[in-house]
């Protein structure tokens, strides 16, 4: 029997049309479901790490006419407000992802990359084929990638630990309009019970989105009390929200944030981005890195479906190992740092410690970050 070698993509964020993308490029049928219309908000901390600009090159994707902000500095500060400068090894770019998935759309439909606005209710693996139902269709395919994102109805049925167990974390995010603020930096600030990042977007808005635990949010329960009652603790975001002005009517909100270890192959489905593991967002990584995992599936897709006789376990053996040589260390000292910074008194022993010796703090954040990816 013929295989299929149709492609669907599930999710159109970073990851799926980064991915979509490619596969058309080498001359892939691709069909991506998204239940969204675009272009619109996301929860996200919208700085994107100058690592995969070249292979967004790769994918005819130029950013520039769209005009990201140039970030090359760290403002980071603790609870407390004590506070530490350093630059970015690397440096990134701030843009939206109101912009960038937009950008990324159109590229997509370009490339004649189907682009249906369903929501993927089921999908079952039978005898080599997958066979996926959605809100308004049905449809069949020999590969699929699941990019659908941090949390979704599907990963319950396809009975992934993750989704069974409730989480402690949620986060919140909203645009702001403020005279003054750097271009050039990215803040991280400190605070009871989780932490805030501000960058600037192509707008000229700045991008504010906290991670907080749900602990230190029960209390308090609606985003403005809790930014009044525990965000302004820290003097440094007290000052920004004295001056700021908030651009949305209301703050777009994600609960039951997971941040436990995901298979990336469920049910012979490959997970890219955040559906394969999300790294803590204070290393500021998850944009860059759902492009990279998109880049990584999509060679392995590649080399299975021009090798005669390519097996699926060997294609499945191969996005894995890469995936983990190029994520699973970054991965795990995200948790690492995430433990440190969220326990008070670790946190000022930290600061003090990379005050002593400056240098540190840079070398952390490249066990953070990757390579340029061609």
């Amino acid at each position: 029997m013929a295989r299929n070698n149709k492609i669907v993509v599930i999710g159109g964020g970073l990851a799926g049309l980064s991915a979509a993308i490619h596969l058309a490029i080498c001359g892939q049928q691709v069909t991506l479901f998204e239940k969204e219309m675009y272009p619109h908000h996301k929860v996200c901390g919208e700085y994107l790490s100058k690592e995969v600009l070249p292979y967004l090159k790769f994918l005819g994707v130029d950013l520039g006419s769209s005009g990201p902000v140039e970030i090359d500095k760290l403002f980071y500060s603790t609870p407390s407000g004590k506070e530490i400068h350093t630059r970015l090894p690397l440096g990134g770019i701030g843009i939206s992802r109101y912009t960038l998935d937009e950008i990324l759309y159109k590229k997509a439909v370009s490339l004649g990359i189907e682009v249906k606005q369903e929501e993927v209710k089921e999908i079952e693996f039978d005898e080599g084929i997958h066979k996926i139902k959605t809100s308004h269709s049905y449809t069949e395919a020999g590969i699929v990638l699941g990019a659908y994102g941090k949390r979704d109805a599907l990963d319950r049925k396809l009975h992934r630990p993750f989704i069974q167990k409730k989480t402690g974390w949620l986060a919140i995010k909203a645009h702001y309009q403020m005279n003054g603020y750097p271009r050039d930096t990215v803040s991280l600030h400190n605070f009871k019970g989780g932490y805030c990042g501000l960058s600037m977007t192509e707008t000229g808005a700045i991008n504010v989105c906290y991670l907080a635990t749900y602990s230190s949010f029960k209390d308090h329960k609606d985003p403005e009390v809790f930014k009044e009652k525990v965000l302004r603790k820290n003097r440094h975001l007290a000052q920004f929200f004295s001056k700021a002005t908030s651009l949305f009517e209301k703050d777009l909100t994600i609960a039951q944030i997971s941040f436990d270890r995901k298979a990336l192959i469920e049910d012979h489905i490959l997970m890219l981005g955040d559906s394969a593991a999300l790294i803590h967002p204070l290393c500021g990584n998850g944009m860059a890195m759902a492009i990279h995992s998109a880049k990584l599936a999509s060679e392995a897709v590649m080399e299975y479906l021009v090798t005669p006789g390519g097996s699926r376990e060997n294609l499945e053996h191969r996005y894995e190992a890469e995936w983990n040589r190029s994520f699973k260390s970054r991965i795990n000292t995200g948790r690492m740092l995430q433990k440190v910074l969220l326990n008070p008194a670790l946190a000022e022993i930290s600061q003090n410690t990379v005050q002593l010796f400056p240098g540190l703090l840079p070398h952390i954040i490249k066990r953070t970050h990757g390579i340029p990816v061609e």
